[in-house]
This record gives C-alpha cells, sequence and structure tokens, in this order.
C-alpha cells in the first residue's frame, strides 16, 4: 500500500510506527467515531470529520516535516493507534500527543512510541523540549506522560482550558518503572 506520507519508520519491540496509509482510515474512523476514551473525554466525531483529520495529518508531514506515525503491533500487523508530534497553526509549541485504539490501551504502546518520537525528535529534528496538553480529566494520559519523563506546574494549555501543559526535556530518559 503507497505510503502518504515523508514519514520514517521507527522500530521498537514490540511496534512498527510508519506514516498512514490509505488502509488506516477505517481503524482511525472507528477511533474518532466510538472509541470509549473519546466518548468519555466527550470528542465524538463524525465520519466526516475523521476523513477530514485523517487528511490533515496527511498534510502535517508535508507541511512540518513530521507528524502522527501510525502504531502497528508487529506480532498481528495491526494498526493500534497514533503517537507523534503536532503543531497547529495556532500552538506556540510542537506536541507530542498520543491516541490508542480501543484494545490497546493499558499495554504500554504509547510509552513504548513516545520514547521512540522523543529519540527521533532529539536526534533527527534536532527539538529540545516538547509539549503534551492533557485534559486534566485524562488520569490515564498523564501517566503516560509522566513515564516519558514529563512534568507539569498546572498550568493550562491558552488553547484549550480543560488541558495541562506537560513539559518533555527530549534529552532525560525516560522512568522505565
Amino acid at each position: 500500500m503507497q505510503d502518504l506520507s515523508p514519514a520514517p519508520r521507527l522500530t521498537t519491540e514490540r511496534l512498527l510506527l510508519r506514516g498512514p496509509k490509505r488502509g488506516d482510515l477505517p481503524a482511525f474512523t472507528r477511533f474518532v467515531t466510538s472509541a470509549p476514551s473519546m466518548v468519555a473525554q466527550g470528542e465524538v466525531g463524525t465520519s466526516e470529520q475523521a476523513w477530514f483529520a485523517f487528511m490533515a495529518g496527511i498534510g502535517h508531514w508535508h507541511w512540518h516535516g513530521f507528524g502522527f506515525f501510525v502504531l502497528v503491533e508487529q506480532q498481528t500487523g495491526q494498526p493500534v493507534g497514533r503517537v507523534g508530534l503536532i503543531q497547529h497553526s495556532n500552538w506556540p509549541d510542537v506536541e507530542l500527543a498520543w491516541h490508542l485504539f480501543e484494545g490497546a490501551e493499558g499495554k504500554g504502546f504509547a510509552t513504548e512510541a513516545g520514547i521512540a518520537v522523543k529519540t527521533w525528535a532529539r536526534e533527527v529534528l534536532g527539538l529540545k523540549q516538547l509539549y503534551s496538553y492533557i485534559d486534566i480529566a485524562n488520569t490515564r494520559s498523564q501517566a503516560v506522560a509522566r513515564r516519558l519523563g514529563a512534568t507539569t506546574d498546572g498550568t493550562r494549555a491558552a488553547h484549550e482550558a480543560d488541558a495541562e501543559v506537560w513539559v518533555h526535556s527530549v534529552d532525560v530518559p525516560p522512568r522505565t518503572a
């Protein structure tokens, strides 16, 4: 299947991180339209919104040279989520973000992929710091951020009132426990 972005391929012990392909759209659409994590956060979207977000993600790679990697579990060959770097037009900094598809949460995939993306951001892009904007009620994402070595002082994101700013130094190794 044809690559839709210039994303490199990164590998971890259990995952292949790659750019989006056409065949990834159905799993992404299920995530956007019905994933329990999206329902819990009140962020469920329509199929059309999922399509636009998927296309914007592809464009993000072409515009910035970075974006969301699709996480593929090597053992099954199935996409299990997305982890990557984003910087929307009204955001001052580059965000490290993650979304796991239904059934993939709680297995350490976000942390494993986050470590790989932080390393790539430092070694290839030369970035020194990344940010995560995490909803104050999203304790699972806060736990991932902590495992990735991020900290917060409770400052709220200017573009999202219910999100705290978490700061990742890409030079600080993540916690292994």
